[in-house]
């Protein structure tokens, strides 16, 4: 699975943006595909997660009510609405995909993801 994110860009404390994910070679059916974040200075750390098939959803304690992923079937992408954010959102999100099968089970460490994106900076000045 090849992926693609994009609609990184600047914005001020409060606004919003919108991450997209896009796989090529295959469709995400059977995936979950989430989104993991490096600030400078940090760890890589998760943000957010999709089981494509049957919409189970995981989200990090410091994103919960402010972002909200979802899947376009039609267009093959996940999508990262990022509201509220805050200048600590900065960093560069990357898209990552682990097959699951019939499994509920969504990973929420970078180790248990296999296929990964470029990422897309974000910055959110204060």
């Amino acid at each position: 699975v090849q992926l693609q994110a994009s609609g990184g860009g600047l914005v001020r404390a409060g606004g919003s943006l919108t991450l997209s994910c896009a796989a090529s070679g295959r469709t995400f059916s059977g995936y979950v595909v989430g989104w993991f974040r490096k600030a400078p200075g940090k760890e890589r750390e998760f943000v957010a997660a999709i089981r494509w098939s049957g919409n189970n959803i995981d989200y990090a304690d410091s994103v919960k009510g402010r972002f909200t992923i979802s899947g376009d079937g039609a267009k093959n992408t996940v999508r990262l609405q990022m509201n509220s954010l805050k200048p600590e959102d900065t960093g560069v999100y990357y898209c990552a995909a682990h097959y699951s099968g019939f499994s509920s089970y969504i990973a929420n460490d970078e180790t248990g993801y296999r296929y990964w994106g470029q990422g897309t900076l974000v910055t959110v000045s204060s």
